[in-house]
This record gives structure tokens, C-alpha cells and sequence, in this order.
């Protein structure tokens, strides 16, 4: 693995629960553009990254793994002072997260995976192996794994716009060694069982990142999981639900104020499992005893 070094980030907010937000595969913190006017920045800090091959760190030298990513992650932590604070992963950035979790469980507060990559990896069959490698060097390739993981639903011209970022603000040699690492890794017994309270949100039109993935996943490696399915949305909730997704987020991150309040009054009644409806998007609490395999 190459040294750590300074992640391009941007800064938001000055509140006291920090949180080190990192973006997926086909894009770079841009990503997280529809969703910054909204945050709630009294009581949160976010730390919006670039990965080495994206956005700013475009021409950074790397590995372009998730395990590098996520010690660049824990780095930059480092050089801001954080000790503790919560992850927000999307997509391949989940699995960041995830790594970065793995690496320094003391660390975490709090693990939120937006259509999050499974620790496991994605078994991907040979035909859609061929799509997503292809996609490197293959504009149209991008195109149709976006319009496959929004349910066919978006527009032509978002399409277009999410393929030009894309294309813009990723090294194309990053961005396919970055395939083999998020796809292809498998380090699920490093998390299983972590006490760390987990989020999966995913959207109801992603055939690839489904609600059904996350529970043979997510849900049944982290004990305290919970998966929030938002309706009308595909992959790219920052841009498909935007004030859903923050208010999801940032609720359940809220959660972690709480938990210490019930635990300095030995309250145990907050932990309530099974699950119920959130305006409209399925809410489930897991008890880490699923069984299933990913798959996408």
C-alpha cells in the first residue's frame, strides 16, 4: 500500500459529531452537491472526501483499493483532530467505510452505507463483469449502469450529466483498478458481529444494491442494523431523494446522543427491532441472525 496522504475535502458545518463522508464509483464528492444546502450544520461536521483517481485527487498515485482508501479515510481524521466520528459511505464508498471500520472500530460512532457495496464483495455474473469493466473506457457502459440502477426511471438529460462528471472527474486507470478492489474483496469477517449501530439506505428501483442484498448482508453482519428502503429511488438517492435521504440520515446519526442518555440512565428500552414505515420508505432493525449471500 502507498503512504496515506491529505484527501482533498471540503468542510461543513461546525457542529460537535463529526462525520467523513465518502462518495461511490462514478463519481466524486460532487456527488454529495444536491444534499449539502440541507444539512444540519449546528449539529454536524461534515468532512466531504475525494478518493485518490476522483475530483481533486484525480492524478494521485495509489493502489486504488479499499483498504488504502479507507487508511486515507483514518488519515485525514487524523489531521483534522477527529477521534471519533461517523462514516457515511455510498456505493463503493461503503465499502470504504466499511474498511475504515474494520481498521478502527474504537473510531466509529456511527456507519451509514447509501446503496452500500457489501463487505463481501459483488459476485458479479460474466455478462454484467463485461458491463462494469467495461464502463473504464466505455461512456455508453457508464450510461447503462445508471440507467439500470435508477430503475429506467431517470431522464435522459440527468443521464447524460451523471456521464460527463463521471468521465470528467475520474482517472480512467483508477477508476477500473478501483472495480477489482470493491467487486472482487472479500473481508466480511473483519466487521461481522461489530457493535458499531449500522444504517443501510437503499432505493426500491435498484435492481443491483437491493433491500434484499442488504439483509442477506448487512443486515445480518451488524447486530445493531437497521434498512431504510426509499420509494421512488434508485442508487443515487443524494440526487434521486435528497431531503429523504438527509433526514434518514441525520436522524439516525441523532440516535447516537440518545444512546448515550439511555445508557447513562441504564435504559435499555430504546432498542426496538422489526420493523415499520418512515413516510413512506420500509424501515427494518436487524438482529445480525440473517442468512443469504450477496449478490447484485
Amino acid at each position: 500500500m502507498t503512504a496515506t496522504f491529505d484527501l482533498p475535502h471540503e468542510l461543513h458545518g461546525d457542529g460537535p459529531h463529526k462525520v467523513i463522508a465518502v462518495h461511490g464509483w462514478l463519481a466524486d464528492r460532487s456527488a454529495y452537491a444536491p444534499v449539502l444546502p440541507d444539512l444540519d450544520l449546528g449539529s454536524f461536521q461534515y468532512a466531504v472526501v475525494d478518493l485518490r483517481g476522483y475530483g481533486r485527487a484525480r492524478d494521485v498515485d495509489g493502489a486504488y483499493t479499499t483498504a488504502e482508501g479507507a487508511a486515507d479515510v483514518l488519515a485525514l481524521a487524523d489531521r483534522l483532530g477527529w477521534e471519533r466520528f461517523s462514516l457515511i459511505g455510498h456505493s463503493m464508498g461503503g465499502s470504504v467505510a466499511q474498511r475504515a471500520l474494520a481498521a478502527a472500530p474504537h473510531r466509529v460512532r456511527r456507519l451509514v452505507g447509501v446503496s452500500p457495496v457489501p463487505a463481501s464483495g459483488v459476485p458479479f455474473p460474466p455478462d454484467q463483469w463485461e458491463l462494469f469493466s467495461g464502463a473504464a473506457h466505455a461512456p455508453e457502459n457508464r450510461r447503462t449502469i445508471l440507467d439500470i440502477t435508477t430503475g429506467g426511471r431517470r431522464p435522459v438529460a440527468w443521464l447524460d450529466r451523471m456521464v460527463r462528471r463521471s468521465l470528467e472527474r475520474s482517472d480512467e486507470k483508477a477508476f477500473r483498478t478501483w472495480l477489482d478492489s470493491w467487486a472482487c474483496e472479500d473481508f466480511h469477517e473483519r466487521i461481522e458481529g461489530s457493535s458499531v449501530p449500522a444504517l443501510a439506505v437503499v432505493g426500491a428501483l435498484d435492481p443491483a444494491l437491493s433491500a434484499e442484498v442488504q439483509r442477506a448482508t448487512w443486515m445480518r453482519w451488524y447486530p445493531h442494523a437497521e434498512l431504510v428502503e426509499l420509494p421512488s429511488c434508485g442508487h443515487y438517492a443524494m440526487d434521486e431523494a435528497p431531503l429523504d435521504l438527509i433526514r434518514v440520515v441525520e436522524d439516525f446519526l441523532r440516535d447516537d446522543e440518545r444512546d448515550d442518555e439511555r445508557d447513562d440512565e441504564g435504559d435499555d428500552e430504546g432498542d426496538d427491532e422489526g420493523a415499520g414505515v418512515w413516510d413512506g420508505a420500509r424501515v427494518e432493525a436487524g438482529d445480525g441472525e440473517r442468512d443469504g449471500g450477496a449478490s447484485a
